[in-house]
């Protein structure tokens, strides 16, 4: 089992920035890939951006490319989102999510999830 818990979500205005952070526990953290997901109001949950193991390996959504960047620390078990250039469309609950493999920007490939944070960009 992992347990996740995310944080640092909140509201901001139309160019600014957040940082996520998501808590590991449980076995040990190296052994997951891990990303981020996102469910906007009304609509299903969506890949946002992954990292392998190791943070050698990253993938984004075209919608976050060059904005947004994730990466872990293993020795910290923990992952992070960077959110740049946010926009009102950015707005949803962020979860973080591990998968033990399969691919990445499918949900289904993950085994594990946190309960989300809410992230709101207002205009």
């Amino acid at each position: 089992q992992v347990q996740l818990v995310e944080s640092g979500g909140g509201l901001v205005q139309a160019g600014g920035s957040l940082r996520l952070s998501c808590a590991a526990s449980g076995r040990t953290f190296s052994n997951y890939v891990m990303a981020w997901f996102r469910q906007p109001p009304g609509k299903e949950r969506e890949f946002v951006a992954s990292t392998s193991r190791y943070g050698g390996t990253t993938d984004y959504a075209d919608s976050v490319k060059g904005r947004f960047t994730i990466s872990r620390d293993n020795a910290k078990n923990t992952l992070y989102l960077q959110m740049n250039s946010l926009k009102p469309e950015d707005t949803a609950v962020y979860y973080c999510a591990a998968s033990v493999g399969g691919p990445t920007f499918n949900r289904n490939s993950y085994n594990y999830w946190g309960q989300g944070t809410q992230v709101t960009v207002s205009s």
